[in-house]
């Protein structure tokens, strides 16, 4: 496939459905390269990169979008983030003492945050019924949008792709019939025709007979958004004694970044300028 670390939107002439093609290959490899997952871990966790790229692009927002399957099994946090301007980042968590063959998804909950770089969090919350991903964001869709939506997500431990075709209100003198087609069409794609054909020839192989129009395809890569600020204000959370404790033992405060495992280390003076109304002795 050749259209990988990459988004790119499609349309239909005629017709009130549009779609979005992604591709993850050295996004993907960045984010596992960090940390020694399972391979069933990696197949979800490539899946949930994919979605959260093709989610970045379907709701306009200038920002980041933050996905998070929560679970109560040995697995208990699946989590990927995309910013709209295609910077992704991804993290898991589970219990290493245990054998993850795999990754039992229905019981959980999928959470869709979106921070807008101006305004305030928006937060919906999915339960997932099913081991599949894809109907999650479909729900997503027809509950929240009021928007009949298809998805297709596949990773091989290595590709990352998804594929989404999405309803929109209908216009005056539109195909009627269009959205059954082309859904029907849509599902006769194989696992393995999304993860390596390119875009052009995945939509020829569904849509040869229809009008579609492919536009630009846009970047995406992997980049964390850690900074010392950020990680500043998490562990404000920790509490101003237990951090003094930390120093008086150690000196400093030492934390990684979860995601690239950046090492980020505060002194005394820089814990106290995270509570300024309380002065460290």
């Amino acid at each position: 496939m050749s259209n990988l670390d990459s988004m790119q939107r499609f349309t239909f002439d005629k017709t009130d459905v549009r779609g979005e093609l992604v591709g993850l290959h050295k996004s993907l490899s960045a984010v596992l390269s960090k940390h020694d997952y399972p391979t069933a871990l990696k197949i979800e966790l490539g899946k949930l990169m994919a979605a959260s790229a093709i989610m970045s692009a379907t709701l306009k927002y200038e920002g980041r979008l933050c996905l998070q399957v929560r679970l109560p099994g040995d697995v208990s946090l699946i989590q990927a983030e995309t910013t709209d301007t295609g910077d992704l980042r991804a993290i898991a968590r589970y219990d290493e003492s245990k054998e993850i063959e795999t990754v039992e998804l229905a019981g959980g909950q999928l959470v869709i945050t979106l921070e807008p770089a101006v305004g305030k969090p928006y937060q919906g919350i999915v339960p997932l019924e099913s081991n599949l991903l894809n109907e999650a964001f479909e729900y997503y869709f027809k509950q929240s949008e009021q928007l009949g939506s298809r998805f297709w997500l596949e990773c091989d431990g290595t590709i990352a792709s998804g594929f989404m075709l999405q309803q929109l209100p209908a216009a005056e003198g539109s195909d009627e019939d269009a959205w059954d087609r082309l859904s029907h069409l849509a599902s006769t794609l194989k696992s393995d025709e999304l993860l390596q054909l390119t875009n052009e020839t995945i939509l020829h192989r569904l849509y040869h007979d229809e009008e579609v129009r492919l536009y630009d395809s846009e970047e995406l890569r992997f980049a964390c958004t850690c900074s010392k600020e950020r990680i500043g204000n998490a562990i404000q959370q920790v509490g101003r004694e237990e951090l003094m404790d930390v120093i008086a033992e150690q000196g400093k405060v030492s934390v990684d970044c979860q995601f690239c495992l950046q090492h980020y280390s505060f002194n005394k003076e820089q814990i106290g300028d995270l509570f300024p109304e309380k002065k460290l002795h």
